[in-house]
């Protein structure tokens, strides 16, 4: 079993990248549904002041450390976590999964030019990629139930959500049972990196920790979301 480790009440999985793909992997050849969430420190200060939120990433099958801010927490309480795994290089290795294994995918989320450009853009990049269906993440309640009846006759193996932090795990966990799909996972603006609609952080600064600092100098707009991170390493040590 691996360890879990409490950050302000929220249980992460100390895996590396390839342990959490080998985990859902494990996932793919049962029959039962997994939730699959990539807490950063953003997320776990949402968590505080919101209940049902803190309550469904306590209920997730896996909950990998996207964010240098809860690898630094870790290590402050003297339970270091082995590596950062962030949301998106976890997706991107189910992708690859997927494409050498013929998982089915269903993507789910962004603007409709955006989910589909991010759909051709794997097309392309994994020829063969069994992607059965997609479609944007701007639907009523009254359309909802029309989209999982027919996300659920493509019987996707791997559903990805990309609605942003807290509502694509409210969504989630709000209609596990009513989905088909093996494994279901928050994966943010990744359809929007994917689709070429934003950059990713160069490398250097996803390997020094930094790409936060690198979406603030893109988005100067974003610094009130940022301040999340100094509060969040207050609050660990403090807590």
């Amino acid at each position: 079993m691996e360890e879990v480790i409490h950050i302000l009440n929220i249980p992460i999985n100390n895996i590396n990248l390839k342990e959490a793909v080998n985990m859902v992997e494990g996932f793919l050849t049962k029959e039962n549904h997994y939730l699959v969430f990539t807490p950063n420190s953003e997320m776990i200060m949402m968590a505080q002041e919101d209940p049902e939120f803190m309550h469904i990433l306590n209920s997730s099958d896996l909950n990998v450390p996207d964010g240098i801010g809860v690898v630094l927490a870790s290590r402050i309480k003297g339970k270091p976590l082995k590596e950062r795994v962030a949301g998106f290089d976890l997706m991107l290795e189910l992708i690859k999964l997927s494409h050498n294994k013929n998982y089915k995918i269903y993507l789910l989320g962004a603007k409709e030019d955006v989910v589909e450009e991010a759909k051709n853009k794997l097309e392309m990049k994994f020829p063969g990629l069994n992607i059965v269906g997609y479609h944007h993440g701007y639907f009523n309640r009254e359309e909802e139930e029309d989209i999982i009846r027919s996300i659920n006759e493509k019987k996707p193996d791997i559903l990805f959500v990309a609605f942003g932090a807290p509502k694509q795990e409210k969504w989630i966990y709000k209609n596990k049972d009513k989905l088909c799909a093996k494994v279901l996972m928050g994966v943010g603006g990744s359809f929007d990196v994917i689709s070429g609609k934003k950059k990713r952080a160069p490398l250097i600064f996803r390997r020094m920790g930094l790409e936060w600092f690198y979406r603030l100098l893109k988005e100067p707009w974003r610094y009130k979301r940022m301040m999340s991170l100094p509060k969040f390493l207050i609050r660990v040590i403090w807590g």
